[in-house]
Protein backbone atom coordinates (compact mmCIF):
# COMPACT_ATOMS: atom_id res chain seq x y z
CA UNK A 1 0.00 0.00 0.00
CA UNK A 2 1.59 3.50 -1.02
CA UNK A 3 1.92 5.93 1.42
CA UNK A 4 0.25 9.22 0.85
CA UNK A 5 3.05 12.03 0.65
CA UNK A 6 1.30 14.64 -0.27
CA UNK A 7 0.90 13.41 -4.17
CA UNK A 8 -1.46 10.97 -5.65
CA UNK A 9 0.92 8.05 -6.86
CA UNK A 10 2.39 7.94 -9.95
CA UNK A 11 2.01 11.84 -10.01
CA UNK A 12 4.95 14.10 -10.32
CA UNK A 13 5.53 16.57 -7.99
CA UNK A 14 4.82 20.52 -7.86
CA UNK A 15 7.68 22.11 -10.52
CA UNK A 16 9.29 24.77 -8.09
CA UNK A 17 9.35 28.33 -9.42
CA UNK A 18 12.95 28.21 -10.20
CA UNK A 19 12.27 25.04 -12.38
CA UNK A 20 9.73 26.71 -14.01
CA UNK A 21 11.94 30.03 -14.66
CA UNK A 22 14.56 27.63 -16.45
CA UNK A 23 11.50 25.63 -18.62
CA UNK A 24 10.75 28.82 -19.66
CA UNK A 25 14.28 30.08 -20.38
CA UNK A 26 14.74 26.76 -22.32
CA UNK A 27 11.21 26.93 -24.43
CA UNK A 28 12.36 30.77 -25.58
CA UNK A 29 15.62 29.86 -26.32
CA UNK A 30 14.97 26.67 -28.47
CA UNK A 31 12.14 29.04 -30.27
CA UNK A 32 14.50 31.74 -31.06
CA UNK A 33 17.32 29.13 -32.42
CA UNK A 34 14.55 27.97 -34.91
CA UNK A 35 13.60 31.85 -35.99
CA UNK A 36 16.21 34.12 -35.54
CA UNK A 37 18.79 34.57 -37.76
CA UNK A 38 22.20 36.27 -35.85
CA UNK A 39 24.22 37.46 -38.87
CA UNK A 40 21.29 40.15 -38.29
CA UNK A 41 21.31 40.98 -35.02
CA UNK A 42 23.51 43.88 -34.68
CA UNK A 43 24.48 43.56 -31.07
CA UNK A 44 25.54 39.61 -31.91
CA UNK A 45 29.63 39.25 -31.88
CA UNK A 46 32.12 36.53 -31.44
CA UNK A 47 35.36 36.94 -30.00
CA UNK A 48 38.75 35.83 -30.20
CA UNK A 49 38.03 33.12 -27.51
CA UNK A 50 35.14 31.52 -29.41
CA UNK A 51 32.56 32.89 -27.18
CA UNK A 52 30.02 35.21 -28.06
CA UNK A 53 29.25 38.75 -26.84
CA UNK A 54 26.28 40.96 -26.45
CA UNK A 55 27.29 44.47 -27.45
CA UNK A 56 24.50 46.29 -26.30
CA UNK A 57 24.40 44.76 -22.52
CA UNK A 58 27.78 44.02 -22.37
CA UNK A 59 27.84 40.27 -21.32
CA UNK A 60 29.64 36.98 -22.54
CA UNK A 61 27.65 33.81 -23.19
CA UNK A 62 29.31 30.08 -23.54
CA UNK A 63 27.34 29.49 -26.73
CA UNK A 64 24.37 30.80 -29.42
CA UNK A 65 21.45 29.75 -27.63
CA UNK A 66 22.65 31.05 -24.03
CA UNK A 67 22.76 34.51 -25.92
CA UNK A 68 19.44 34.00 -27.59
CA UNK A 69 17.68 33.27 -24.24
CA UNK A 70 19.73 36.78 -22.79
CA UNK A 71 17.96 38.45 -26.07
CA UNK A 72 14.39 37.35 -24.61
CA UNK A 73 15.52 38.25 -20.69
CA UNK A 74 14.29 41.33 -19.03
CA UNK A 75 17.94 43.31 -19.26
CA UNK A 76 18.47 42.74 -22.80
CA UNK A 77 15.00 44.22 -23.49
CA UNK A 78 15.19 47.55 -21.24
CA UNK A 79 18.10 47.93 -22.81
CA UNK A 80 16.91 47.88 -26.18
CA UNK A 81 14.31 50.15 -25.45
CA UNK A 82 16.54 52.23 -23.86
CA UNK A 83 18.57 52.84 -27.00
CA UNK A 84 15.57 53.52 -28.72
CA UNK A 85 14.71 55.67 -26.88
CA UNK A 86 17.87 57.74 -26.97
CA UNK A 87 17.77 57.79 -31.05
CA UNK A 88 14.39 58.91 -31.27
CA UNK A 89 15.36 61.94 -29.05
CA UNK A 90 19.04 62.52 -31.16
CA UNK A 91 17.75 62.18 -34.66
CA UNK A 92 13.60 63.39 -34.26
CA UNK A 93 11.43 62.30 -37.75
CA UNK A 94 10.21 65.06 -39.72
CA UNK A 95 7.13 64.84 -41.17
CA UNK A 96 6.93 64.31 -44.87
CA UNK A 97 5.15 64.09 -47.36
CA UNK A 98 3.10 61.18 -48.51
CA UNK A 99 5.38 60.41 -51.55
CA UNK A 100 2.91 57.53 -52.66
CA UNK A 101 0.19 59.41 -52.91
CA UNK A 102 1.27 61.90 -55.58
CA UNK A 103 3.24 60.08 -58.42
CA UNK A 104 4.90 62.45 -61.06
CA UNK A 105 3.80 61.98 -64.75
CA UNK A 106 6.21 60.90 -66.87
CA UNK A 107 5.36 63.01 -70.17
CA UNK A 108 7.80 63.18 -73.38
CA UNK A 109 7.43 67.56 -73.72
CA UNK A 110 6.85 68.98 -77.35
CA UNK A 111 7.30 72.13 -77.23
CA UNK A 112 5.87 75.57 -76.17
CA UNK A 113 2.29 76.08 -76.95
CA UNK A 114 0.98 78.80 -79.37
CA UNK A 115 -0.39 81.84 -77.75
CA UNK A 116 -1.59 85.58 -78.30
CA UNK A 117 -1.79 88.59 -76.19
CA UNK A 118 -4.19 91.55 -76.28
CA UNK A 119 -4.11 94.66 -74.22
CA UNK A 120 -6.85 96.34 -73.53
CA UNK A 121 -8.53 99.31 -71.66
CA UNK A 122 -11.78 99.56 -69.68
CA UNK A 123 -13.69 103.27 -70.70
CA UNK A 124 -15.63 103.18 -67.94
CA UNK A 125 -12.84 102.61 -65.33
CA UNK A 126 -9.74 103.49 -66.76
CA UNK A 127 -7.83 100.51 -65.91
CA UNK A 128 -5.55 98.37 -67.94
CA UNK A 129 -6.32 94.51 -68.98
CA UNK A 130 -4.35 91.66 -70.82
CA UNK A 131 -6.23 88.91 -72.72
CA UNK A 132 -3.97 85.84 -73.27
CA UNK A 133 -4.95 83.09 -75.16
CA UNK A 134 -2.78 79.94 -75.27
CA UNK A 135 -3.11 77.18 -77.38
CA UNK A 136 -3.17 73.20 -76.74
CA UNK A 137 -3.85 71.60 -79.58
CA UNK A 138 -2.63 68.22 -78.55
CA UNK A 139 -3.20 68.50 -74.67
CA UNK A 140 -3.31 65.27 -72.85
CA UNK A 141 -7.14 63.96 -72.91
CA UNK A 142 -9.15 64.37 -69.66
CA UNK A 143 -7.01 67.58 -69.43
CA UNK A 144 -7.58 71.21 -68.69
CA UNK A 145 -4.67 73.79 -68.18
CA UNK A 146 -3.60 75.61 -64.95
CA UNK A 147 -2.47 78.71 -64.32
CA UNK A 148 -0.59 80.80 -61.73
CA UNK A 149 1.37 83.96 -60.81
CA UNK A 150 4.94 83.69 -59.35
CA UNK A 151 7.24 86.49 -58.30
CA UNK A 152 10.05 87.75 -59.62
CA UNK A 153 12.21 86.45 -56.14
CA UNK A 154 10.77 82.53 -57.30
CA UNK A 155 12.54 82.08 -60.56
CA UNK A 156 15.97 81.85 -61.19
CA UNK A 157 16.46 82.72 -64.98
CA UNK A 158 16.19 86.47 -64.62
CA UNK A 159 17.64 88.66 -61.78
CA UNK A 160 15.29 89.58 -59.39
CA UNK A 161 13.38 92.84 -60.18
CA UNK A 162 10.35 93.59 -57.65
CA UNK A 163 9.03 95.84 -60.54
CA UNK A 164 7.69 92.67 -62.31
CA UNK A 165 5.95 89.27 -61.43
CA UNK A 166 5.10 86.24 -63.78
CA UNK A 167 2.39 84.27 -64.97
CA UNK A 168 2.75 80.97 -65.91
CA UNK A 169 0.67 78.47 -68.17
CA UNK A 170 1.24 74.67 -67.92
CA UNK A 171 0.07 71.49 -69.74
CA UNK A 172 0.85 68.47 -70.46
CA UNK A 173 2.73 67.44 -72.86
CA UNK A 174 3.58 70.98 -73.11
CA UNK A 175 6.47 72.92 -72.05
CA UNK A 176 5.38 75.42 -69.29
CA UNK A 177 5.38 78.76 -70.34
CA UNK A 178 5.64 82.10 -68.10
CA UNK A 179 4.95 86.14 -68.79
CA UNK A 180 6.57 88.65 -67.56
CA UNK A 181 3.94 91.67 -66.45
CA UNK A 182 4.09 94.09 -64.68
CA UNK A 183 4.03 93.44 -60.42
CA UNK A 184 0.84 95.53 -59.72
CA UNK A 185 -2.30 94.63 -58.08
CA UNK A 186 -4.60 92.11 -59.56
CA UNK A 187 -8.48 92.92 -59.44
CA UNK A 188 -9.76 89.71 -58.08
CA UNK A 189 -13.39 90.41 -58.69
CA UNK A 190 -15.08 87.76 -60.54
CA UNK A 191 -16.00 90.22 -63.26
CA UNK A 192 -12.20 91.35 -64.09
CA UNK A 193 -10.52 88.35 -63.86
CA UNK A 194 -12.01 85.10 -65.93
CA UNK A 195 -10.30 81.92 -67.25
CA UNK A 196 -12.47 80.11 -69.93
CA UNK A 197 -11.33 76.57 -71.28
CA UNK A 198 -12.35 76.20 -74.73
CA UNK A 199 -12.56 72.25 -74.79
CA UNK A 200 -13.27 71.79 -78.65
CA UNK A 201 -10.83 74.35 -79.86
CA UNK A 202 -8.27 73.03 -77.57
CA UNK A 203 -7.58 77.05 -76.72
CA UNK A 204 -7.52 78.52 -72.78
CA UNK A 205 -8.25 82.16 -71.86
CA UNK A 206 -7.14 83.97 -69.09
CA UNK A 207 -8.30 87.74 -69.07
CA UNK A 208 -6.67 90.21 -65.96
CA UNK A 209 -7.33 93.65 -64.87
CA UNK A 210 -4.90 95.71 -62.98
CA UNK A 211 -6.01 97.46 -59.71
CA UNK A 212 -4.19 100.81 -59.77
CA UNK A 213 -2.57 100.81 -63.43
CA UNK A 214 -3.85 104.02 -64.62
CA UNK A 215 -2.22 105.71 -61.60
CA UNK A 216 0.94 103.59 -61.15
CA UNK A 217 2.25 103.48 -64.61
CA UNK A 218 0.98 102.14 -67.97
CA UNK A 219 0.74 98.40 -68.32
CA UNK A 220 3.50 97.06 -70.58
CA UNK A 221 3.50 94.84 -73.54
CA UNK A 222 4.17 91.44 -71.54
CA UNK A 223 7.00 89.47 -72.89
CA UNK A 224 7.73 85.50 -72.39
CA UNK A 225 10.27 84.18 -69.85
CA UNK A 226 13.05 82.23 -72.63
CA UNK A 227 15.14 79.62 -70.74
CA UNK A 228 18.64 81.20 -70.30
CA UNK A 229 17.89 85.00 -71.09
CA UNK A 230 19.75 87.56 -68.97
CA UNK A 231 17.62 90.73 -67.35
CA UNK A 232 15.38 92.11 -69.75
CA UNK A 233 14.41 95.67 -70.06
CA UNK A 234 10.74 96.50 -69.45
CA UNK A 235 8.94 96.66 -72.75
CA UNK A 236 7.50 99.76 -74.01
CA UNK A 237 4.02 100.80 -75.59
Amino acid sequence: MDRDWGAKAGGGGVASDIQAKVDRRERLRQLALQTVDLQKDPYFMKNHLGSYECKLCLTLHNNEGNYLAHTQGKRHQQNLARRAAKEARDNPVLPQANRSAVKPRKTVKIGRPGYRITKQLDPETSQRSLLFEVDYPEIDGGLQPRHRFMSAYEQRVEAPDKAWQYLLFAAEPYETIAFKIPNLEIDKDPSKFQTTWNDEGKTFLLQLYFKNAGTARKTAAPSLLKAGAGPAAPPTD
